[in-house]
């Protein structure tokens, strides 16, 4: 049974594991911007593990514009208690745990907090190919974004809340 609750410092090493197999070396986030995540924005940074292994998390800071931008990738701040975007910097899936409906549990929950602590809405980026994907969960695609963040082409996506 897959359980969802808060990142822990603990899960660190479980953590920059899945987030290389999902991520390439120019896209996934360091060791220091996983400490930081964990120390600042716990309460936005939801991990599913079974059996005490982390099988994914979804993460990210709050935000006051509806789009990333490519400095909350080295640099957040503590999330107000109410308002603003929720914002996805992270959302990764291990091999072994992938299509069964994860990403989508991950997703649902950090919908489920956006909504109780009255944010306006959930925006992420994502490469071209997931576009569709997010779209099924309501997200709307607002077309190429001003993120150069690993060197390559993201799409702003947004979900009104």
């Amino acid at each position: 049974m897959i359980t969802l609750r808060n990142v822990q410092p603990k899960d660190l090493e479980q953590l920059l594991f899945i987030e290389n197999e999902g991520f390439s070396k120019e896209e996934a986030a360091s060791k220091e911007a996983f400490v930081e995540r964990i120390g600042l924005i716990a309460d936005t940074f939801i991990v599913a593990e079974q059996e005490g292994r982390i099988m994914g998390y979804i993460n990210g800071p709050i935000i006051t514009q509806p789009y990333i931008t490519d400095d909350l990738f080295t640099k957040i701040k503590e999330n107000p208690k109410k308002g603003g975007y929720q914002s996805v910097l992270g959302l990764a899936v291990s091999r072994q745990a992938r299509n069964q409906g994860l990403a989508k549990h991950l997703i649902d929950k950090m919908e489920y907090i956006s909504i109780e602590n009255e944010r306006s809405g959930i925006t992420l980026t994502c490469k071209e190919e997931l576009v569709p994907f997010y779209e099924k969960l309501g997200f709307v695609n607002h077309g190429l974004s001003d993120s150069k963040h690993g060197g390559i082409s993201w799409y702003n996506l947004l979900k009104i809340i």
